[in-house]
């Protein structure tokens, strides 16, 4: 496991990508940001490479004009509007292989995410911390939530130009793309960049780039805003023993 597991937390789906490939075959290479996944998702989700959809940086912080300052507005307003979101998720790591599973949000700083089988791996934040486990070793390994780019999913209330520091913003006919830039002490600089859908700012897709310049994109859909998750759900587990089996 290379050294960025760290680095790979903070996006999220980066660690259980890593974890679940060890349950396969050994992974091809993985893939830098400036080229796109090899192996791209089958319908009904169609991925956006990094590569392509990475927004070029418009402008220092700060220095966005007006019609990008009210496109960050919109999607601030449409992340803080939801409280509660069910859905399904495709990834697409950084070796380029897919992984799918479902998704649970309850805000503030909940969510799970669950990998389909063969994968054991799911990821919980309880609102505190964030955990990546498996279920079939029974390990897991945990975070503070503070220090992830789930953070910014999972805030009750968010004004990404106030609270985050955007370095892009970029829109077309189908997505609007905010690019946040954070550098930590120990970890490096990450980007996390936010692609909403155009017309009803829906999120759609994120990808990470960890500081090694590792791309990790989730793209989410069958989106419920309306379904109240279980609260058990959000509950880290005490790390169990191994399964003899």
């Amino acid at each position: 496991m290379r050294n960025a597991r760290v680095a790979a937390l903070a996006a999220v789906l980066a660690v259980g990508s890593t974890m679940a490939l060890a349950e396969n075959a050994p992974a091809p290479a993985p893939k830098r940001s400036a080229q796109a996944p090899a192996q791209q998702p089958r319908p009904p989700v169609a991925i956006v490479p990094p590569a392509i959809a990475q927004a070029p940086k418009t402008g220092e912080p700060g220095t966005f004009d007006e019609k990008q300052k009210a496109l960050v507005a919109k999607v601030s307003s449409y992340l803080s509007s939801v409280q509660t979101l069910v859905g399904d998720f495709v990834q697409v790591g950084p070796d380029g292989r897919r992984t799918e599973g479902q998704f649970f949000i309850q805000k503030p700083g909940k969510v799970r995410f669950e990998y389909n089988p063969p994968s054991p791996v799911e990821v919980i934040a309880d609102g505190r911390s964030v955990v990546v486990r498996d279920r079939k070793l029974a390990t897991q390994q945990l975070w503070p939530l503070s220090q992830t780019p789930l953070r910014f999913l999972l805030s009750d209330r968010i004004d990404l130009m106030r609270d985050t520091n955007v370095v892009s913003v970029s829109a077309d006919d189908t997505f609007i793309t905010v690019v946040i830039e954070e550098s930590q002490t120990l970890v490096g600089t990450s980007r996390l960049m936010m692609m909403v859908g155009a017309k009803d700012y829906q999120l759609r897709q994120w990808t990470v780039t960890d500081p090694q310049g590792y791309d990790t994109t989730v793209a989410v859909y069958n989106l419920d805003t309306t379904k109240k998750p279980d609260p058990d759900l959000f509950t880290i587990p005490i790390q169990e023993r191994p399964d003899p089996r």
